[in-house]
């Protein structure tokens, strides 16, 4: 099962690559790239099509914690602590 960070990224890459396709006639490169992801999404959810894909992916992230949060320093102990 793929870490809920890589699907989001895989999802988020996706919708990005879509809007893109569908702004214009999209070149060779764009559309490579597009099924790359789309087939990335299949393997890593266990699907067949790009659309039970997506569908998935977000059942998957729905259920999963938030993306972690960055480190930042600790200004008393000199130490990284988590934001939040």
């Amino acid at each position: 099962m793929a870490h809920p960070d890589v699907l989001r990224e895989l999802v988020d890459r996706h919708t990005t690559l879509q809007a893109l396709a569908g702004s214009g006639e999209p070149g060779p490169e764009l559309r490579r790239r597009l099924e790359d992801t789309a087939y990335t999404l299949c393997v890593s959810t266990g699907t067949r099509t790009v659309d039970r894909a997506l569908a998935e992916a977000r059942r998957r992230l729905a259920s999963a914690p938030g993306p972690a949060a960055p480190a930042v320093p600790d200004a008393l102990s000199g130490t990284a602590a988590a934001a939040g």
